[in-house]
């Protein structure tokens, strides 16, 4: 039975559509190409043999959003992390046309999930615990629900299996960072001020700014996004639903969701439900979307409570 709490969000009224890295690279792969890609990935060791946990960031995010966080886990946990007093292995995961993983003009949950798959493959991991945020989560559910067997436990951060149109503002973001225009040449710190009062009329929010400028960087004097955000603006559509499965995820499942976002509302829960039979979902009071930075002790301490139920 779904256990919940605290109590969920309403939704708003609203229609609802049916480093150990791969070098960096701001070119696309082989057009229409499905095949999956090396992605770009941080360690941080811990000292037991569990599973590791294995972050994957939101839309416009990176791996690096998550590294203070891998931190900390390592420290409480002891587990290795692919970004854990216990001690997992942490890993922190770059998603296709982020970070410095390898562009290509496919975007789909599908293959973002088979890229995933190369990379546990190739550290040779037998099974992880997945944690994905947003984008990642979704990414960390399909996963779950293709290779059940991959995962022994996963959590999905503020984002459920359900499409998300009608709570989200990135559209909106991709559309301002893509009317940015930056001189050649010009100091960093003159180049991400330029940026920031660019954005500034349609992204008011100075914390949301600051993370979208995480993007901007230089090559050869050059400033540019290294998010691909042509391909992800083709694939807003498929970034935005959540692919159709008919068999559920046997495993054990958080949702970790803020108290003051909507991305996680009662109205999801139907659908939880039907694909995570074993779920769980909680609030965590004060947080919003982003709830690893609104409240990151809060989230670890709900991760460690989580790894530890039998």
């Amino acid at each position: 039975m779904l256990r919940c709490l605290p109590r969920a969000p309403h939704r708003p009224a609203g229609p609802r559509p049916p480093s150990r890295a791969a070098p960096a690279s701001f070119t696309a792969a082989g057009r229409g190409s499905a095949a999956p890609l090396p992605l770009s990935y941080m360690v941080f060791d811990g000292s037991t043999p569990q599973s590791p946990l294995v972050f994957l960031h939101g839309l416009l995010g990176s791996k690096s959003n998550f590294r203070a966080i891998a931190r900390a886990l390592v420290q409480r946990t002891g587990r290795k992390l692919v970004v854990a007093p216990l001690s997992w292995q942490v890993l922190t995961v770059d998603a296709r046309n982020h970070g410095d993983s390898p562009h290509s003009p496919t975007m789909s949950y599908e293959a973002m999930s088979l890229d995933v798959q190369r990379l546990l493959r190739q550290l040779h991991l037998p099974k992880c615990v997945l944690i994905g945020h947003s984008m990642g989560g979704k990414t960390a559910m399909t996963l779950a629900l293709q290779q059940p067997d991959l995962v022994e436990r996963l959590v999905s951060v503020d984002i459920s299996p359900t499409e998300s149109v009608a709570v989200t503002n990135f559209q909106a973001y991709i559309s301002a960072m893509r009317r940015v225009s930056i001189p050649n040449g010009i100091p960093r710190s003159t180049a991400r001020r330029l940026a920031e009062d660019q954005l500034y009329p349609a992204v008011q929010a100075s914390a949301v700014r600051r993370f979208l400028l995480t993007n901007l960087v230089e090559v050869e004097g050059r400033y540019m996004w290294r998010v691909n955000l042509e391909a992800i603006s083709q694939h807003m559509a498929d970034i935005m639903g959540f692919p159709v499965f008919h068999m559920p995820y046997p495993g054990p499942t958080l949702f970790l969701a803020g108290s003051d976002s909507s991305y996680v509302s009662s109205e999801d829960y139907p659908e939880i439900e039907r694909l995570f039979p074993k779920a769980e979902i909680h609030y965590i009071t004060g947080a919003g979307h982003w709830v690893h930075a609104d409240k990151s002790q809060e989230f670890i301490t709900a991760i460690c409570n989580f790894l530890l139920v039998p």
